[in-house]
């Protein structure tokens, strides 16, 4: 049994927690603007109704790569590590890096401050061309990830709960949709041996 979805935060946004089982490559669908605080909400198509919100650092490097104007974003994907030496203060909180970007032919390194008046070189790699959809077309477009949690939540009985938590965090309409209409239809489970 995998326990990496018994062990993922709820939230509205990807935390380094959520990477502890391992690197994860994601596709972005959207880049919006967020609050102050974090000002960049990335829309990931793996992760419906949960941003990433990267780092200040995060940011240069994904405008070192790729340009100032993020309405280009759409369809580029990242591999997202996380890093457990990242420090908030003077505590160890841990954090999410970027590993891997496409769109970009050979490895980029970039300047970024690491503490007041130092500053670090971070390299980032190509990422290899996607060679699996990370959706499936007969399923309409539906990440492979929602399928297998709806599917998981249906059969656990919580799918209402798992309809509710995607429409709480503004799931696109056809997510809902899917999952709605696998809640109408039963589930099929493979039969004991």
């Amino acid at each position: 049994m995998d326990l990496t979805q018994s062990i993922a935060p709820k939230s509205d946004q990807l935390n380094a927690d959520d990477l502890i089982s391992g690197p994860v490559t994601v596709t972005i669908t959207e880049v919006r603007a967020g609050t102050p605080e974090q000002p960049v909400d990335v829309i990931l198509a793996e992760y419906p109704g949960r941003a990433y919100r990267p780092s200040k650092s995060m940011r240069r490097v994904m405008v070192s790569a790729w340009g100032a104007e993020a309405s280009t974003y759409a369809g580029h994907r990242l591999t997202l590590v996380r890093n457990p030496e990242i420090t908030f203060g003077r505590d160890k909180v841990g954090g999410i890096e970027i590993a891997e970007m496409s769109h970009i032919t050979k490895p980029l390194t970039v300047a970024l401050t690491a503490t007041r008046g130092k500053r670090k070189n971070f390299t980032v790699k190509p990422l290899p061309a996607e060679t699996k959809p990370n959706t499936d077309p007969a399923r309409g477009g539906i990440p492979e990830r929602v399928a297998t949690e709806a599917v998981q939540a249906i059969s656990a009985g919580k799918g209402d709960e798992y309809f509710a938590y995607l429409a709480d965090n503004n799931a696109p309409a056809h997510i809902l949709n899917y999952v709605s209409n696998l809640l109408l239809a039963p589930v099929e489970t493979p039969a004991a041996t």
